[in-house]
């Protein structure tokens, strides 16, 4: 059995990835606050976690820094992260989060079930370039 943890306050969010990646044998918990995330990563074990970079007070980049320094710390399990970005321009932050993947919205069906997959099989998932959005000199 798969366990996904999503954490975004945007139910709409919730709701389509909840729809793409339930499956028979899969089951996807949530929570809508970035402080939320360590302590359903400590309860559940989930196999993903799935972070929304604009979540709240704590957002999916602090989620994630915190995620791994509790997993480095063995307070926690080590668990792979997708960070799910707003804009191309935030490639930067998430290479700087310590997060094993992420991909730039809108998102869709396809994409979502890629980097999930690939996370989940031990790989990295990077969408997207930075080296686009520099100026050429």
């Amino acid at each position: 059995m798969t366990e996904i943890l999503i954490a975004s306050d945007s139910r709409p969010l919730i709701d389509e990835l909840t729809s793409v990646l339930g499956e028979p044998d899969t089951t996807v918990r949530s929570v809508d606050s970035g402080a939320a995330v360590r302590g359903a990563v400590r309860d559940l074990e989930p196999d993903l976690v799935v972070l929304d970079l604009q979540i709240g007070s704590m957002g999916g980049m602090a989620a994630a820094l915190d995620l791994a320094m509790e997993a480095e710390a063995g307070r926690l399990p080590e668990v792979p992260v997708l960070l799910l970005l707003d804009r191309s321009a935030d490639i930067f932050l998430a290479r700087h989060s310590n997060v094993e993947g992420w991909l730039v919205k809108p998102l869709d069906a396809l994409r979502i079930r890629r980097a999930t997959r690939a996370l989940m099989a031990g790989e990295r998932y990077e969408e997207g370039s930075i080296a686009s959005l520099r100026p050429a000199l």
